[in-house]
């Protein structure tokens, strides 16, 4: 019976071939008011001025704190069957900030 009870819980989840393609970005730019965090994914192309948007999502605070909870586990797993992700050292840029993946100069 308790078996039936967890099958009747269980979340079912659909995952339509258009979003299961997924989204390429490089940047994420992440804010918050005092009822939800935005993370906006962006895209940057070497040599071009501007970056767009790919994907905004709102979540509440507490939905973000357990995305940052399972973030660090699946990297402390992939770090563990991969090796460390090495993040190179920003360039005249205060540490913790966010920064491009490449350097913005240069033209397309």
């Amino acid at each position: 019976m308790d078996n039936q009870n967890s099958q009747k819980n269980q979340l079912q989840i659909e995952l339509r071939q258009e979003i299961a393609q997924g989204v390429y970005t490089n940047l994420a730019m992440v804010s918050h008011s005092s009822s939800e965090v935005v993370i906006d994914f962006i895209k940057m192309l070497p040599g071009m001025q501007k970056a767009d948007v790919q994907s905004r999502v709102l979540m509440a605070p507490e939905h973000a704190k357990r995305l940052l909870l399972a973030l660090q586990d699946n990297l402390m797993k992939y770090e563990q069957n991969f090796g460390p992700i090495r993040i190179p050292e920003p360039q005249n840029q205060a540490k913790g900030r966010t920064i491009a993946p490449f350097q913005t100069k240069g033209e397309a």
